[in-house]
């Protein structure tokens, strides 16, 4: 079992490469490859959620900058930019406008976006401080990046020669994250940052059953099964009170869902109380 990151270098380097070898050698691993291939690349994402039919906020890829430039020529504004890379909303931005479209196209295909946002790291450092989410101590290291970036983004390199948008889906002032284990979910709200239309790593949480609704924990657990996941984590915003899924992740801070007040199985009864996923995720490697 290995919990790889998007953010430690040498995960980046083998994770995937070791366990999928391991796989094939018939061993059991978790995440396996089902699991795991499209962690922390979007791209990957929408092209798994297209191929299985699944309901998701509608997406965009250009691998060509001609191609986007016509696009963007003939789009409705605002859309959601996103590289491929980044978890907890980094990464993520609003386009209100054709000319701010065309600057991100141009810069994609140009010299590209660090994996490390120096600025808006620093911003979402100073905001979690101001909503006793992190101490003062975490700010001043927010600043002390502006000299060194951080080894996974030397390591990994610019993000460039594609563009990814996603339409934007008003009135939504939080998002709903579903995760689903070994026919098992539990699920979290997370409400979006003042001012702001991004609810992934905002740190305001909300557990209590009465926030989500049957639909979306079904089409979790029909999702999961069609990709084949042993551990699936599902973000959904809403149009029309219909769940839309706007990213995939197979990887989550185990602390965030202490608070959980309980889970549904697979037939949608609800089991209150506290439960081990960790556990759950070792009984995947059993059975």
């Amino acid at each position: 079992m290995w919990h790889f990151k998007q953010s430690n270098p040498k995960d980046i380097l083998f994770a995937k490469e070791l366990t999928y070898a391991l796989q094939t050698a018939g061993k059991n691993v978790f995440p396996d490859f089902h699991t795991a291939w499209h962690f922390d690349d979007k791209v990957g994402q929408k092209y798994l959620l297209e191929a299985i039919g699944a309901p998701m906020v509608p997406s965009y890829v250009f691998y060509k900058k001609q191609e986007a430039l016509r696009w963007i020529e003939k789009t409705e504004f605002p859309k959601v930019f996103k590289l491929r890379r980044g978890a907890g909303s980094s990464h993520v931005k609003l386009v209100n406008n054709k000319s701010d479209a065309q600057k991100l196209v141009s810069r994609a295909f140009g010299r590209g976006f660090s994996q490390y946002d120096k600025m808006a790291n620093l911003k979402d450092r100073w905001y979690k401080y101001r909503k006793d989410k992190t101490e003062f101590w975490d700010v001043i290291k927010g600043i002390l990046r502006f000299a060194k970036k951080p080894e996974f983004a030397r390591i990994a390199g610019n993000e460039k020669g594609y563009v990814y948008f996603q339409d934007f889906i008003p009135e939504n002032d939080y998002d709903i994250r579903v995760v689903v284990i070994d026919g098992k979910a539990f699920a979290i709200k997370r409400l979006v940052r003042e001012g702001d239309f991004r609810a992934s790593g905002s740190g305001h949480i909300k557990y209590e059953k009465q926030h989500f609704n049957k639909e979306t924990i079904r089409m979790s657990f029909e999702v999961a099964d069609k990709v084949n996941s042993q551990c699936l984590a599902l973000d959904y915003i809403f149009k029309d009170d219909r769940p839309l899924i706007v990213e995939l992740s197979y990887g989550f801070v185990k602390e965030v869902y202490y608070d959980c007040t309980g889970y549904w199985d697979r037939d949608l009864n609800w089991h209150e109380g506290p439960f081990n996923a960790q556990g759950w995720m070792v009984e995947t490697l059993k059975s």
